[in-house]
């Protein structure tokens, strides 16, 4: 059965955007913060570093949030034939399609989709349901985090393509942090899905939490 998502306070732990060997010690803190969602985004690693960093990633947040590894399709495979509690991956454009992608992982895999144009909604709708878990959409900004980003789409932007998205939950990435969960929720996001504002915080358990109450309080005041 899959994991339960809480896509509101999602964690990319970026190895380019933080200190090296720290971002098992960032996870941790961001998970007792309340981020109900980690994935770890090495593009620059090789499969076994990643599958080590993902591993200890593992171990810090040993079940408290959903661990999702990004792109590598591979790595998440060999960690939980390995036993590790890895929850699944979180795939873009140019990776392996999100059906070939489920086959591989099982039922109970949470696979993520990055997508930001209508077209890219056409294969979605000719897979089974559940085959996709949720979209990542975006730039909301431009960030320099990920500089092969499309045009940012701003909040009117992200409003219209999940419209378009139907029930699939959409998450908001890009430039996104505090003060954005009230934009967000109106134009029907799911969660913000953050790098810097939680990796380049001083106190990233603090930020977390930060995140996750403008999330509540922004929800009540809807």
């Amino acid at each position: 059965m899959r994991r339960a998502l809480d896509l509101s306070t999602y964690l990319v732990a970026d190895v380019a955007s933080v200190p090296a060997g720290a971002v098992a010690d960032i996870v941790d803190a961001a998970v007792t913060g309340g981020a109900g969602v980690v994935q770890v985004r090495g593009k620059e690693l090789s499969a076994a570093e990643l599958l080590r960093l993902v591993e200890a990633c593992a171990a810090r947040i040993d079940g408290r949030a959903a661990l999702l590894v990004n792109d590598r399709v591979d790595v998440a495979l060999a960690a939980r034939i390995a036993g590790t509690p890895v929850d699944g991956v979180h795939i873009g454009q140019s990776d392996l399609p999100a059906d070939r992608t489920r086959a591989l992982l099982g039922p109970d895999a949470i696979i993520g989709l990055s997508a930001s144009r209508p077209e890219e909604l056409e294969p979605l709708r000719r897979m089974p349901p559940g085959t996709v878990d949720y979209l990542g959409v975006g730039a909301i900004r431009a960030t320099p985090t990920k500089k092969d980003h499309p045009t940012p789409l701003g909040w009117e932007g992200f409003r219209g393509f999940a419209a378009l998205a139907a029930d699939l939950p959409c998450v908001a990435i890009g430039g996104v942090g505090s003060g954005d969960a009230p934009d967000a929720r109106r134009a029907g996001a799911a969660g913000l899905a953050v790098v810097r504002a939680i990796c380049a915080a001083d106190a990233p358990a603090h930020a977390a939490a930060q995140l996750r109450r403008e999330w509540a309080q922004a929800g009540v005041a809807a």
